[in-house]
């Protein structure tokens, strides 16, 4: 019977199958785990579940006994993967399972923003709806405009498939170019950003956090997109640099922004990207759908035991280990 940490415990009904052949503690306070809480408690444990914990080298060094990770999410850009591989530990995570809730929740933001629903819902109910204006709140058409994704993976996609229904053409930029994923949604490529960015009227973002990704889109992105454009991050906080993301909006360098992802999170209210009228910020609900988040906690808790029992797991983020 191995010790195993569950970082979180979101469905304890499908945890209880860990109890068959193991034993496990979880964090089960409100508040994100503290490293330091991590590094106290994985020093005994040869299994453990993270939620977006950071899970750095410090970490691996405390965690003597580790015999897996499984990740419930689909990035792990939160964990030392170079430190797990090296030193053999396996590092699961959930992809697949919340593609399509997480592309309906970056079309969704694209739309909010377009047609300034959040704007709108305040307006009305601050009382400064006091007549049928004639142009209060004047969005954009979303229909046939031009949508450029950046990382046309699984999740971007399924947000082509979503801008395809609204006769949008699609435009797309990945480090290379995706020739599948381009045909089923009649997408052209552009090998350069800058110039997929020069040519959209929405940006969506979708690529991995790596160190190449970091501030993707900073000064010199956001000089290339039209002042009538719209941004949308879905992917990670650190994608895209928040002073020069301020200073896009703030002097009508793109029209408006919406984040399901922030760097920091949470966003420190102090923030100046709250003072901006004309950015959405959302709390990282991507996949926060209940049927989504149990098969995602589900995959992960399978792939802890089946790690556990020597099995490769399917869903490995480095599978070198197993070279």
């Amino acid at each position: 019977m191995a010790k195993l940490y569950l970082c979180r415990n979101f469905f304890p009904d499908i945890s209880e199958r860990l109890k068959e052949e193991h034993s496990f503690g979880s964090w089960n306070n409100v508040e994100e785990m503290p490293e330091e809480e991590l590094l106290r408690v994985v020093s005994e444990v040869e299994g453990l579940l993270t939620c977006a914990n950071r899970t750095s080298a410090a970490a691996f060094e405390a965690a003597k006994r580790l015999r897996i990770i499984s990740n419930m999410g689909d990035g792990c850009d939160h964990i030392d993967l170079a430190e797990a591989t090296r030193r053999g530990i396996p590092v699961g995570h959930t992809p697949d399972v919340l593609t399509e809730t997480t592309a309906d929740l970056a079309f969704g933001l694209l739309i909010v923003a377009a047609r300034r629903i959040v704007e709108g819902a305040a307006f009305a109910r601050d009382g400064r709806w006091k007549a049928h204006a004639h142009l209060d709140l004047p969005g954009v058409d979303v229909n046939h405009k031009t949508l450029g994704i950046v990382g046309l993976g699984r999740i971007g996609t399924h947000i082509a498939k979503r801008g395809r229904a609204f006769n949008m053409n699609i435009i797309y930029h990945n480090r290379h170019q995706h020739l599948q994923a381009e045909s089923m949604v009649d997408a052209t490529y552009y090998s350069k950003l800058e110039d997929m960015l020069a040519d959209a009227d929405f940006v969506v973002l979708t690529p991995p956090h790596t160190a190449e990704t970091t501030h993707l889109m900073s000064w010199e992105q956001f000089r290339a997109m039209k002042p009538t454009a719209i941004l949308i991050n879905a992917a990670r906080g650190p994608v895209v640099d928040n002073d020069a993301l301020y200073d896009a909006l703030k002097t009508g360098k793109i029209l408006r922004a919406a984040l399901d992802v922030t760097d920091p999170e949470p966003l420190p209210l102090d923030s100046p990207l709250f003072t901006l009228e004309n950015l959405v910020i959302m709390p990282h609900i991507g996949s926060a759908v209940v049927e989504t988040r149990r098969r995602m906690w589900t995959m992960a808790v399978e792939q802890l035991l089946m790690g556990l029992r020597g099995e490769r797991i399917p869903n490995c983020i480095n599978p070198g280990v197993y070279a």
